[in-house]
């Protein structure tokens, strides 16, 4: 095939993140339900999914049918949980792909379980954004006369990532409904990925690591550094000297305080470079790290190479081990490392790169994504 370089390329180590997998499973001290969501994280789900299949899950959890049935097409196989309430119009697709629903009114259980569909019952203990009430006796009590016994009983942290008592508050919540029922449900969880990290919430059965698999610690303390598992390179595809007082992209945000030499590499806001990295960012050429001046642009991104080695077709690195991590370049942004990840986009082509002596995961067909950018220093 034809290389249609110049281009960016995002790079999945394949092998650190099972690593990280392997790494959280360690902490929380029990089999792991990870989150492939938003094609995991923006990275790939099918090739996430192929990734950790050997650490033998206890079920995948997507956020849509739509993501449970993609999944199912690129071959998963094991349990697949959709954890947005899912509506009655979609009851046909999640039962030929054989998804497990989280559900939380007695009309929609009802419908569901008559099929023999499995449910999951979430409690909202604060989070205010999906599932029952933790105080609501009676809705509590309508939702589980509606079906068969739910699968799995479970809360969400609203504020895992910061040093406050919310999560002491959820958790008191979710053990006054847990200690409600008659038998204790079959499987019941609560720790994200920050939980995990903090070690609370993991006494339960399983626990749901998402972004912590992908390189980023949301809690950003503890003992624990996840493995870089994104790398972002763009080639440069234009050097020009610019003289004291000339500006740099839209607005003219940056001008060159003295005799400069600004690189243009081919990647933009289009591709996930979040275009308020301007100005505040870096990116790393031959290890050298080199300020983003000006507003990052749709397609392309530039640079201050004055002090450095660069020249047309040299390889820059936007984000991974010689740049920024997912977190600082988040930081330098203004923006979540969610958004940083989920943020990648879908024009530009992604490989995965495996460990020494493991078997790398390949797409089933081409997955092409985006880039994203170095924290400022």
């Amino acid at each position: 095939m034809t290389d249609l370089s110049p281009s960016a390329r995002l790079i999945v180590d394949s092998g650190a993140l099972r690593e990280n997998y392997r790494a959280l499973a360690r902490r929380a001290s029990v089999p792991l339900l990870p989150m492939v969501k938003a094609d995991a994280y923006g990275l790939g789900a099918d090739a996430a999914v192929r990734t950790l299949a050997g650490e033998r899950p206890v079920a995948w959890g997507v956020a849509t049918v739509g993501e449970g049935v993609a999944l199912r097409a690129a071959g998963a196989t094991g349990r697949v949980v959709a954890f947005t309430p899912t509506l009655p119009p979609s009851f046909a697709a999640a039962r030929a792909a054989t998804l497990e629903l989280v559900l939380e009114t007695p009309q929609a259980i009802t419908e569901w379980c008559a099929a023999g569909g499995v449910w999951h019952l979430q409690v909202d203990t604060g989070m205010s954004r999906a599932g029952v009430p933790w105080h609501d006796a009676d809705a509590l009590r309508a939702v589980l006369a509606a079906g068969s016994a739910p699968a799995s009983v479970f809360t969400h942290f609203h504020s895992a990532d910061i040093d406050d008592d919310s999560m002491a508050r959820q958790l008191a919540r979710f053990e006054h409904v847990l200690a409600g029922f008659v038998v204790r449900p079959a499987c019941v969880h609560v720790a994200n990925t920050a939980a995990i990290v903090r070690g609370v919430g993991t006494r339960f059965d399983t626990a749901r690591p998402g972004i912590g698999l992908y390189g980023v610690n949301p809690w950003g303390h503890g003992d624990w550094m996840p493995a870089a598992v994104v790398r972002v390179t763009a080639p440069v595809v234009a050097v020009r000297h610019i003289a004291v007082g000339e500006s740099v992209s839209y607005c003219a945000t940056w001008r060159a305080p003295t005799p400069r030499r600004i690189a243009t590499i081919a990647a933009g806001y289009a591709d996930g470079v979040p275009r308020s990295a301007g100005n505040r960012a870096v990116a790393s050429v031959a290890g050298h790290a080199v300020p983003i001046v000006g507003v990052v642009t749709m397609d392309m991104t530039m640079l201050d190479v004055t002090d450095v080695p660069c020249e047309i077709g040299d390889e820059v690195e936007l984000l991974g081990h010689a740049s920024a991590s997912i977190a600082e370049v988040a930081k330098a942004a203004g923006r979540s490392p969610y958004e940083v990840l989920t943020g990648l986009r879908s024009r530009l082509p992604r490989s995965y790169r495996a460990l020494a002596g493991e078997a790398e995961p390949r797409p089933a067909s081409p997955q092409p994504a985006g880039s994203t950018v170095g924290a400022a220093a």
